[in-house]
């Protein structure tokens, strides 16, 4: 028993999918553990072509570098467990410890939203103010932006923790979801759970929506700005500096909105479906993200390009030598 919380559970078990079947539990995990080493490859190589070229020290960059160090940050928070649950039967997590998921899967989701924002505005500025872009966005502009949005996006989950700790849970251990969040927890309180959870939504809808709202105003600003272009290639090259940003930005918002918005205005799916969609908005940016630089992203795609040629070329001096 946990002296600090008047609870009866002293550990909780995350259950994961309910309707899984055993004989699937190796696929799931196969899947899982796939996904994370995917999402931390990927986001790895970044990080090295990062560290070692630096034609890539320029402030959009530095932006993408805060999301890489996010995502792979927010995937070895929640898949590692999840893993371990269906390829080890080990879903056991301690009481203190399932708080502390929770505070980083809430923390590192609002890093991310402030991260986006802070992407949109590189964006706004080139593209709306060319000519003054070099005087407002700098390294050091970005190095600010991202150091407060890593400190001020502790405030919202930590208030959520420090309220759900001390919550009687003296019931089910039982956590549906693939790891501790706020909703998933505070339903096993054995109370009213409706003084928690609203201020809880309320805190998740000024992260989301606030830095979408201005996501929204400056991609239709980007818009305007594009259609007072005279010639049609170089409204498409314009255009083409923001694609890789709004696909990000649209995997990141669109599901969480959904999923927030559809819980509180009545619609209701399976807890399995509910997961699947949870799990997809979660992990699935995190792994394709860093496709999306090296194909959208001019100065890494380069840069990969010359680490491969790099690579390929004393393979053919080898083979040329040897025939």
């Amino acid at each position: 028993m946990s002296a600090g919380n008047h609870s009866f559970v002293t550990e909780f078990v995350i259950v994961g999918f309910p309707g899984l079947q055993p004989e699937f539990y190796g696929l799931a995990s196969t899947v899982l553990f796939l996904v994370y080493f995917c999402t931390t490859v990927g986001n790895v190589v970044i990080l090295v072509l990062f560290a070692t070229d630096r034609d890539l020290h320029k402030p959009m960059y530095f932006v993408i570098l805060h999301l890489v160090v996010s995502d792979i940050l927010f995937s070895t928070t929640t898949l590692p467990k999840i893993i371990a649950r269906y390829w080890f039967q080990a879903g056991a997590i301690s009481f203190t410890g399932c708080f502390v998921q929770m505070y980083l899967v809430h923390y590192l989701g609002t890093v991310n939203s402030y991260i986006l924002f802070i992407m949109a505005l590189d964006r706004y500025v080139s593209i709306c103010f060319p000519l003054r872009y070099p005087m407002i966005i700098k390294n050091s502009t970005i190095h600010i932006l991202s150091t407060t949005a890593w400190i001020v996006a502790k405030a919202g989950p930590l208030m959520m923790v420090i309220r759900a700790y001390p919550l009687p849970y003296c019931d089910s251990n039982k956590i549906m979801q693939c790891y501790c969040d706020h909703i998933a927890i505070t339903t096993l309180a054995c109370t009213d759970r409706a003084p928690y959870s609203f201020p809880a939504f309320v805190v998740a809808m000024v992260v989301l929506l606030g830095p979408l709202a201005f996501i929204i105003f400056s991609y239709c600003s980007i818009i305007v700005a594009v259609v007072q272009i005279a010639s049609t290639q170089g409204r498409l090259k314009t255009l083409s500096t923001c694609s890789g940003q709004l696909i990000i930005i649209a995997l990141y918002y669109l599901p969480r909105c959904f999923i927030y918005l559809s819980s509180n205005i009545g619609i209701r799916f399976s807890t399995d479906l509910r997961i699947v969609i949870i799990m997809l908005y979660s992990l699935l940016p995190p792994m394709i993200n860093p496709l999306i630089y090296c194909f959208k992203t001019k100065y890494i795609k380069q840069s990969l390009m010359k680490r491969f040629k790099r690579s390929t070329d004393p393979q053919k001096e080898r083979v040329s030598a040897v025939s």
